[in-house]
């Protein structure tokens, strides 16, 4: 059995910790609304933990195949591997969850894990077979470690068009708002002017029929003094 102080099994508690975080998380989900920005970030912050998970599992993994410092039993190096496979099967079930396939996908761009039945690929080798296996490993690992570096070049690309397409139509809101406000301000110019004018022409009016009326007295008032005059 390892120490407490094994640099492998704290990285391996470190690990559980995350996955245990992560399994918290899923279960606050459920109290969440269906959607919303809120639903949104909390699914995101999943999905970086089960990223740094699948990491941390690679990184255990590369140990187990590199192992320094006091070398472990066969049995105990069985161990290991099991906790990897058991705790990298949760993840990939929680990824999976996501509908994240890029993870899902990490074994075909680092290749399969080592099984324990790879052991049986060093019987029979002398020190300078094992040398050999050893670099042929490494550059199968350098191999997937380019293609991974390939993906992730893809992806950062599709991550800039997608910032500039999203800058462009920001612009582009930017402006219609810009000629929104131009237009709502010509249309309260225009419903101001139209209220004075309404008003103007109303008492237009009424000043035309007082005038009317008094005309209208006048000739009344000549007309009953003419039949008084010639009666």
């Amino acid at each position: 059995m390892a120490s407490s102080s094994d640099s492998w099994i704290k990285e391996y508690n470190e690990a559980v910790k995350i996955a245990d975080d992560i399994n918290g998380m899923i279960s606050e989900r459920s109290s969440l609304l269906a959607s919303g920005p809120e639903t949104q970030r909390h699914a995101s912050a999943i999905r970086r933990k089960i990223t740094i998970l699948g990491t941390r599992l690679d990184g255990l993994q590369s140990l187990l195949s590199r192992p320094t410092g006091k070398p472990l039993t066969e049995k105990e190096m069985n161990r290991r591997k099991d906790l990897v496979a058991n705790l990298r099967s949760k993840a990939n079930q929680m990824a999976s969850a996501f509908n994240m396939s890029n993870f899902a996908n990490r074994d075909s761009l680092l290749g399969p894990e080592i099984k324990p039945d790879a052991m049986s690929r060093t019987v029979g080798l002398d020190n300078f077979g094992l040398v050999g296996l050893q670099r042929h490993i490494m550059k199968e690992q350098d191999e997937g470690l380019e293609k991974l570096e390939e993906t992730i070049v893809s992806t950062k690309h599709i991550a800039l068009a997608v910032n500039e397409e999203l800058d462009l139509h920001t612009r582009l809101i930017d402006d219609l708002d810009q000629h929104v406000d131009v237009t709502d301000s010509r249309l309260r110019r225009v419903q101001k002017n139209l209220a004075i004018l309404n008003k103007r022409t109303k008492g237009g009016c009424s000043c035309m029929c007082m005038l009317l009326t008094v005309i209208g007295i006048v000739i009344l008032v000549l007309a009953i003094y003419l039949l008084i005059k010639y009666l």
